[in-house]
């Protein structure tokens, strides 16, 4: 008797982008064999059911959901943030792809941060040895889902990096974005600032960060951009270390869950990103079951992760 079952393949892509020749006519780009530098985990390269099933246990709030609310500790944004969180969405609503940029941008600051800090203090790594950003599509909730292993945030630093705005530069910032005549001036701008997680906005009706760092437990922020609440985080330390930042995507905001948009998007804009990239993807085929005794269970589905490699070194980037 004859069986079907769905196999789920790990499509293991590793590119590397060696180099990159500009000219006035074309840019050449040629690929070649990714190095993998310092703080890359093997452990990155395993697609087993633990590896899927922890993964998958770090960015659900299914059975946390009614908890973390009747505990979160509510905050007001300050007035700054909401004054600049409105000038950013009506001066790149026509633009809400560089949202990916800014949060994969930031998640390799993270990244950085910690690897300079483990130079001296190598004990920093153990909690999470792998650096590494992570993106998976949810596509029946329609929900994005970036992750980092870098420093992560305590409490503290979430309501002070997202709840409000310490920089010295904020009000020039707001004067320049409001000064400028074009929605590019206003897309340059808003990396050169720091400001970038706020452009998730554009595409979200709610973001939820969930970050552990290594002096903390694991807490989550969440937004829906008139204000944001805090709470320690009920299934406890998933993360190990790091940032995962969850955009509960609009309704016309739906072609940012497929995965050659997404591809497309990071091959756009984060190519100089020096850490690996993985995206999520599954895959299903229909075969014959053969022999009776290859597997007793029953038809199954399980999510795999395929990987998209790019790094680059800056000094590789460009090479007439």
């Amino acid at each position: 008797m004859k069986k079907q079952i769905y196999i789920c393949l790990a499509l293991f892509c590793l590119t590397g982008l060696e180099a990159v020749r500009a000219d006035s006519s074309k840019v050449e780009t040629e690929f070649g064999k990714v190095e993998l530098g310092h703080g890359i985990s093997r452990e990155a390269l395993r697609t087993d059911a633990d590896v899927v099933d922890r993964e998958a246990e770090a960015i659900s709030f299914d059975n946390s959901n009614s908890q973390r609310h009747k505990n979160a500790e509510k905050f007001t944004f300050q007035t700054e943030v909401n004054r600049m969180m409105k000038l950013i969405i009506n001066s790149l609503y026509r633009n809400k792809e560089i949202f990916l940029r800014e949060l994969i941008s930031n998640a390799s600051d993270a990244l950085d941060k910690i690897r300079l800090l483990s130079l001296t203090q190598s004990s920093l790594r153990e909690t999470n040895p792998e650096f590494a950003i992570r993106i998976k599509a949810d596509v029946e909730n329609k929900i994005l889902h970036i992750s980092d292993s870098g420093v992560g945030m305590t409490k503290q630093d979430l309501i002070n990096n997202l709840g409000t705005i310490a920089k010295s530069g904020t009000a020039e910032f707001l004067g320049k974005l409001q000064e400028s005549g074009s929605n590019q001036d206003a897309n340059d701008m808003i990396g050169q600032f720091g400001v970038g997680f706020y452009s998730g906005f554009l595409v979200a009706n709610k973001i939820v960060v969930t970050s552990k760092h290594n002096d903390d437990k694991q807490h989550i922020w969440e937004s829906d951009s008139s204000s944001y609440s805090i709470v320690e985080d009920p299934r406890g330390d998933t993360l190990k270390r790091g940032t995962t930042i969850s955009l509960y995507l609009k309704d016309e905001a739906s072609d940012f869950l497929e995965q050659d948009t997404i591809k497309n998007l990071i091959k756009k804009y984060s190519q100089f990103i020096n850490f690996p990239i993985y995206l999520w993807s599954s895959k299903t085929i229909q075969v014959e079951d053969i022999e009776d005794d290859v597997s007793n269970s029953e038809t199954k589905k399980e999510n795999i992760m395929m990987i998209l490699q790019i790094m680059m070194k800056k000094k590789q980037i460009m090479k007439k």
